[in-house]
């Protein structure tokens, strides 16, 4: 234990040298424009509540309303007994907001989009049948890079970085690829920078090279396309080779994320996507 503690200590110490060490904030007032932090009342330019949803009059009815009718807890997860009518339905609906860019599209909603990110992806490289090679941009958020690293760690999946900006390397190892599962997975708008993947181009070398593309629309859903169905209904594509993932954490003002991908694909995340298989379902009153 005290060696333990030594290097702990010792860690905190190096990431408060290079101004590194994380701290909770806790918030003080509901999520808004003006937030209110150790008493004082700040200008909020870091919260992903687009719309201005998350504190809106009704979605807050329509969350108590929900509580009363479904209750608050599942009681268990999705494949036991915790999937519930409502959970049903609004997993039908989010399918239907992706109608028109995947076939016969089928969704999964999950707790957090993290856990929906590294079930599609580590679900997706386990196929005993062939080996798996994942093609990840450099600059994708975290839940995607782990994702990936947990497939390369189960499944044995080879992995090739590329930046997202210059997708001529991208095509040139896809030309020499001869894996038989391909996967390219890619954030639909970057977090950091904001700039728009180049779906369209990635979307071509996919279906020339006979690979799967996983697009992470963490920040589009909601707010891209003429219903803020997001990057797939903003861009026109249609393919059964598409992967969306998109969140009810941002832009929709609550909590939670979806899976949306041709109904064959979502049927193989319910046998293999672990967090889904042994996650507490979420609450009734959120769907």
């Amino acid at each position: 234990m005290f060696f333990v503690k030594n290097q702990i200590t010792q860690g905190l110490a190096e990431l408060d040298a290079q101004l590194l060490r994380r701290k909770i904030r806790t918030v003080e007032s509901p999520c808004g424009t003006r937030i209110h932090i150790a008493g004082r009342e700040l200008q909020a330019f870091c919260s992903n509540d687009y719309l201005g949803f998350a504190n809106h009059p009704e979605l807050i009815n329509a969350l108590a309303e929900g509580a009363r009718r479904f209750g608050v807890g599942s009681g268990a997860s999705h494949l036991i007994s915790g999937h519930q009518t409502i959970h049903d339905l609004l997993e039908t609906k989010l399918a239907q907001t992706q109608a028109q860019s995947i076939p016969k599209a089928n969704a999964l909603f999950f707790s957090t989009g993290y856990l929906a990110n590294i079930s599609a992806i580590t679900a997706l490289s386990n196929l005993k049948s062939s080996a798996s090679r994942i093609y990840s941009a450099r600059l994708n958020h975290a839940s995607l890079i782990d994702g990936v690293r947990l497939a390369k760690g189960q499944s044995n999946a080879d992995v090739f970085i590329f930046d997202h900006r210059d997708l001529g390397p991208l095509g040139d190892e896809l030309k020499r690829d001869s894996s038989e599962h391909k996967l390219i997975v890619i954030d639909g708008v970057f977090s950091m920078d904001g700039d728009l993947a180049p779906i369209g181009e990635l979307l071509q070398l996919a279906e020339q090279h006979d690979a799967l593309l996983l697009i992470d629309d963490a920040h589009g859903f909601g707010v891209l396309g003429n219903q803020g169905h997001g990057i797939l209904e903003d861009s026109g594509l249609c393919s059964e080779r598409l992967i969306y993932i998109g969140t009810l954490g941002k832009a929709a003002g609550l909590s939670g994320a979806f899976v949306c991908a041709h109904e064959l694909l979502i049927e193989w995340l319910i046998q293999k996507a672990r967090p889904y298989i042994y996650s507490t379902a979420s609450s009734p009153a959120v769907a």
